[in-house]
């Protein structure tokens, strides 16, 4: 016994260790960002280097579970960390923003399988008794990443350089995959069931389709071009023929029939908004410190480590109050704290500072805290055990969806204001979107010239006012989601 034990707890090591690997990924790829975009140009595909990751984590989240229901655990979780793995070095090695965006999309193929799986291989080999604690473990690793991300992806590009962002993932990706390898061992049923290629296969054309149209109107393709006609109706038809064959197939990767139940569909919903949230914030905080305030990649690392502070602290508070005053109550105080947030990104300017984005950022994380926690207890409490696993992989698919569509979205609206402020101000035509890249650092910075520090300066400044009113009004409708979740399970 004393052995199985010791495997169990080696096994529980390395599945830490590769969530810690997926989830640190958001924020210390954030803080490093300017600094990337710095080196490698192409400020007007910032935003591609989060959509990639998360379009190809978000379309295979649901079949990886699928997969690992009929193949094993163990195979599909070695296949992800491999992936993962293989992304973050040619991440680390890019000679320029495109290669960056492929290698992200690798990179996010890996995660969707390593996310799901992870808390899957936990319910295997540990007893029900035993989950809870268990399940407190993997949520601190949520919150050491989040802290630690910002933190160390501002010392990466402060003192080191920024393919140490994507090096540090080797090591302690290779620790979890031997891991795996040596101490988890596992008998998989021989039960035969379908794999919904087909779905995911929609998945991945409807939402890049989607995300091309947001992050390239009316910057890389015309609005009135046949091109933009031609993706809206693909995008459209993507849609329309993905829930017509979920209805329809046998083993759909996403079941229609919990969308009936009330409380899933608007926690899902919620998740949706609260997505876009989330990486309007991750995303752009950074951009903003360092090119308008002037700040460096550590401070700007620290307004988001407020955010990171006070999600876990916040989600562990909601467990309590779940039980005291039940889960709607406290997704409601969530709600709340998602729009006092977003009030304050919607004021913020240069001459706030750096402290003032960190409050922003705080009640922003401790609003998904309470939310989030709120979310997975009602849709748990809303189905039988056998739906239980694809109820909560279906509320992670649509927050990570809705971060996909924010970045492109967000990311979208700051292109069309830097553009729109280059060309009205009379700057050369050797000015475009990517001069922006210049305010990212300080030596390029001091390079511009007045006229042309003033004009960039400005319209990221508004360019990242309009998304911060944009992440208001998100808050505003997810509020207003959150209340339409019932006081009891129906």
């Amino acid at each position: 016994m004393q052995g199985k034990q010791q495997k169990r707890g080696l096994v529980l090591a390395s599945i830490m260790l590769s969530m810690f690997l997926a989830a640190i990924e958001a924020t210390i790829v954030s803080t490093a960002m300017p600094s990337i975009v710095a080196d490698l140009g192409g400020f007007s595909l910032y935003s591609w280097v989060f959509s990639a990751y998360l379009l190809t984590n978000a379309a295979t989240v649901l079949l990886f579970g699928r997969l690992s229901d009929v193949f094993g655990r163990k195979p599909v979780f070695l296949f992800g960390i491999s992936l993962f793995l293989v992304g973050a070095v040619i991440c680390a090695l890019a000679p320029s923003m495109k290669v960056l965006i492929a290698a992200r999309l690798v990179q996010g193929l890996g995660a969707g399988a390593l996310m799901p799986i992870a808390t899957t291989i936990v319910g295997d080999i540990y007893t029900k008794e035993e989950r809870a604690k268990i399940q407190g473990y993997l949520s601190s690793v949520w919150g050491i990443s989040a802290v630690t991300g910002p933190a160390l992806g501002g010392f990466f590009v402060d003192v080191l350089d920024w393919p140490y962002v994507f090096w540090m993932n080797i090591p302690l990706g290779l620790l979890a995959l031997f891991g795996i390898i040596f101490f988890f061992k596992e008998d998989v049923s021989k039960e035969k069931r379908s794999v919904d290629i087909a779905g995911s296969a929609w998945v991945v054309i409807t939402v890049s389709t989607v995300m091309i149209i947001l992050v390239e109107g009316g910057v890389g393709i015309d609005w009135d071009s046949w091109t933009m006609v031609s993706m809206i109706v693909v995008a459209f038809t993507g849609a329309i023929v993905f829930f017509q064959h979920e209805r329809k197939t046998d083993d759909p990767m996403m079941p229609m029939d919990l969308w009936h139940i009330r409380s899933i569909r608007y926690a899902n919903l919620t998740s949706l908004t609260t997505g876009m949230i989330l990486i309007g914030v991750s995303s752009y905080l950074p951009a903003f410190v360092q090119g308008v305030m002037e700040q460096s990649a550590t401070v700007a690392g620290f307004t988001l480590t407020t955010m990171s502070i006070g999600w876990p602290i916040a989600a562990t508070i909601a467990g309590r109050l779940i039980l005291k005053i039940g889960f709607r109550p406290t997704a409601v105080l969530g709600g709340v704290s998602l729009i006092i947030g977003a009030l304050i990104f919607s004021l913020l300017s240069p001459e706030k500072g750096p402290w003032f984005a960190a409050m922003g950022s705080l009640f922003i994380g401790i609003g998904m805290g309470l939310s989030s926690t709120s979310f997975i207890v009602s849709i748990q409490n809303s189905v039988s055990w056998q739906k239980r696993g694809i109820a909560t992989a279906t509320n992670m698919f649509m927050r990570t969806i809705g971060s996909a569509l924010g970045a492109a979205l967000l990311g979208g609206i700051l292109n069309s204001q830097v553009a729109g402020a280059v060309e009205a101000s009379g700057l050369p035509d050797s000015f475009s979107v990517d001069s922006a890249n210049a305010l990212l650092r300080e030596e390029t910075r001091n390079e511009l010239g007045h006229e042309a520090l003033h004009v960039l300066q400005d319209g990221l400044t508004s360019g990242l006012h309009l998304v911060y009113n944009g992440l208001l009004v998100l808050a505003i409708i997810s509020f207003l989601l959150i209340l339409q979740i019932p006081k009891k399970e129906d």
